[in-house]
């Protein structure tokens, strides 16, 4: 998969999870990892000090933080560290992204999630309603994940909705550039409204959620094979509860239909799948709205 990986770095535990999954991803893919700090731009609240003296203290700081990253990733990995300005963390790191031509972020959960679950923090929740490339969710503790481990297993939330083509072709990218097998799963027969008749809807829920994954292995390329599986459970968080999960495992799943073409927008049932993963995320944009209607 050449290409970059940019990790959001901050000197916290979710900094340290990030970098550890981008390094893995990296290792994994043959990408290159960039490790980006960003920090205040010109729009620096005013109450703050901007002396010189301040800003080189920012700067060090800063340089601190990326050779304490630097010592935690493989020397076999490609990686540089980068320094950029922004009015917010989440806006310099999609700048930082766009320049560097990334294919991926990798950002870490919200300080206070339970181990091995995601918890989405201000940065994350904009990333994911902003970015125009995806955005790798890390769970609390993927740092203690070792190197090792690899990339396994892509296990790809399919459905019928606009988007998922542009979901396909990343899972495809992903498992092409990692070794990894490939995993379809259908969520359709899950989180119905109580007021339905359950037995009915169910029969043809499975009937649908039978026809979505053969499409979908049907758009297979011929050298890749994938497992197909129908989420059972009384809601999205019961059916991802009961699913297997491999510790080298990552979840893609698509914008919701409310994005803008060519950004994110988390929908409901990723933001209920997220709530239960303990494996990272990566929640992908839709394509432009052009490419979708000629699929």
């Amino acid at each position: 998969m050449s290409g970059r990986i940019v990790v959001g770095y901050t000197a916290t535990n979710a900094g340290l999870d990030a970098v550890a999954l981008g390094a893995r991803l990296a290792s994994a893919s043959g990408a290159q990892l960039d490790v980006v700090v960003i920090l205040p731009g010109s729009g620096r609240n005013v109450a703050d000090p901007s002396d010189a003296g301040y800003d080189r203290y920012l700067l060090d700081t800063a340089e601190k933080w990326l050779r304490d990253a630097a010592a935690t990733i493989d020397p076999s990995i490609a990686n540089n560290a980068h320094i950029r300005f922004g009015e917010s963390f989440a806006e310099g790191l999609m700048t930082a992204a766009n320049e560097l031509k990334a294919t991926f972020i990798v950002i870490g959960t919200a300080g206070g999630g339970r181990l091995g679950r995601h918890r989405l923090g201000t940065v994350a929740t904009t990333l994911l309603h902003s970015a125009e490339i995806p955005v790798v969710l890390a769970p609390e503790g993927a740092r203690n994940t070792e190197n090792s481990a690899g990339i396994t297993r892509i296990t790809a939330a399919v459905g019928t909705r606009p988007g998922a083509g542009a979901l396909m072709n990343e899972a495809l990218a992903l498992v092409s550039a990692t070794g990894a097998t490939l995993r379809l799963l259908s969520l359709v027969t899950v989180d119905l409204p109580p007021s339905v008749d359950t037995g009915v809807i169910r029969i043809a829920g499975a009937a649908h959620a039978d026809d979505v994954l053969a499409t979908a292995r049907a758009a297979l390329p011929s050298h890749i094979t994938a497992e197909a599986v129908i989420a059972r459970g009384t809601s999205i968080e019961d059916a991802v509860q009961h699913l297997s999960w491999e510790p080298g495992e990552i979840a893609m799943v698509g914008s919701s239909r409310l994005a803008r073409p060519r950004h994110l927008f988390l929908g409901s049932t990723a933001a209920k799948m997220l709530h239960e993963l303990t494996i990272p995320m990566i929640v992908v944009p839709r394509t432009p709205l052009a490419k979708e209607s000629q699929r």
